[in-house]
């Protein structure tokens, strides 16, 4: 099978050769291929898996959830059980995380009544809200995990492309705050009646690294999980070369690259001001909101990309370096040990942290 590198083929181009093949490929690959075509991902794996071919055949399971297409491809098992159990699992998180499912926990949080100050929600919650109050405190504040009156003010998600009102802008900023939440044991208390949740910058990494731990229990060694871009590698691929992530070029082609990484056993996540925006006036207005004033981030980046370890700190650094800006986003990466970050500026330039081109493809 090929996979096709971006860039190399214009995007009417790509999905005709991706159809073609699709009569011929079998329906792992189908399903493989649909993903890649419909998720709106910043970014995309890409394999050459050239010589021999090897006796076990990947498989692979494409669903939606998180409001996005995921997929999960198993390169050293054929038991398509543990499969049916990762998605499962994916079920399970979005039911427990989700702010729009009704009886999450996070639904309850935000729809508590005024005078209820402590929720009881399950461990994997209170962990992830707690990991959320830790990048709040690292960033002081410019990530925010109760950024959630904001972010359902601007509803990016609707397709309406509206600038809310001023005065309800400030109104909503009002109710941010992370200091306000406290987790003890399996109770989270809120000290603001108005407090509300929105895990959405953390939680697919938090579930990236749920479904790895469980693959590796399986016996798993070479797997890829995709959670709408959120990219996590176990291991390497089955030939012994490093798994191939692109980045996507902000404002590019779907499909057009601004670097390829060699991968192995570490997650690969970004956060961009070209996915979930809209333009008016000449002015970009994404989703990554600034909890003091209320309004998209306009500090030159297009885009910060970070390779970690776990995919959790992949996702609340990429938003948090984000917000910090180049300069002092840089200077955290650097303070971390065996986290690497590229950061695109709006120039199309990438600015790398320590170490970080040792992972570009040779």
């Amino acid at each position: 099978m090929v996979w096709y590198a971006p860039g190399f083929l214009s995007a009417i181009e790509r999905q005709q050769a991706l159809l073609k093949e699709n009569k011929q490929e079998s329906k792992w690959q189908k399903g493989l291929m649909l993903a890649v075509v419909l998720a709106a991902a910043a970014l995309f794996l890409y394999s050459f898996l050239g010589g021999t071919r090897k006796k076990t055949e990947p498989i692979t399971r494409s669903a939606f959830a998180f409001d996005t297409f995921i997929t999960i491809t198993l390169y050293d098992t054929e038991n398509t059980a543990i499969l049916d159990r990762c998605e499962e699992l994916c079920r399970y998180y979005e039911n427990m995380l989700s702010k729009t499912k009704e009886g999450s926990d996070i639904y309850r949080i935000n729809h508590r009544s005024p005078e209820e100050r402590v929720i009881e929600v399950s461990t994997e919650t209170a962990e992830l809200i707690e990991k959320g109050l830790y990048y709040s405190r690292l960033s002081d504040g410019a990530f925010d995990i109760t950024i959630a009156p904001l972010s359902d003010l601007w509803k990016f998600t609707d397709g309406k492309k509206q600038i809310p009102q001023e005065a309800a802008i400030k109104e909503a900023v009002k109710k941010v705050g992370y200091e306000a939440v406290t987790v003890t044991g399996n109770q989270i208390e809120l000290e603001d009646g108005q407090v509300q949740l929105d895990l959405g910058a953390i939680a697919k990494g938090y579930i990236a690294d749920r479904i790895k731990e469980y693959l590796t229990g399986q016996g798993v060694k070479s797997a890829v999980i995709n959670l709408g871009g959120n990219v996590l590698c176990l291991g390497e691929q089955v030939s012994g070369e490093p798994f191939r992530i692109g980045l996507r070029k902000p404002f590019g082609d779907q499909y057009e690259q601004a670097a390829v990484l060699e991968i192995r056993d570490q997650s690969v996540v970004s956060s961009g001001v070209y996915e979930r925006n809209f333009i008016k006036d000449g002015v970009n207005y994404h989703h990554i909101l600034n909890p003091r004033d209320g309004y998209p981030y306009q500090n030159g980046l297009t885009d910060v990309t970070i390779v970690s370890p776990l995919s959790v700190d992949g996702d609340g650094l990429s938003t948090t370096c984000f917000s910090l800006g180049l300069e002092k986003g840089m200077e955290l990466i650097d303070s971390l040990e065996g986290i690497y970050a590229f950061f695109i500026t709006e120039d199309e330039e990438i600015h790398y942290s320590e170490g970080a081109k040792d992972l570009l493809a040779k």
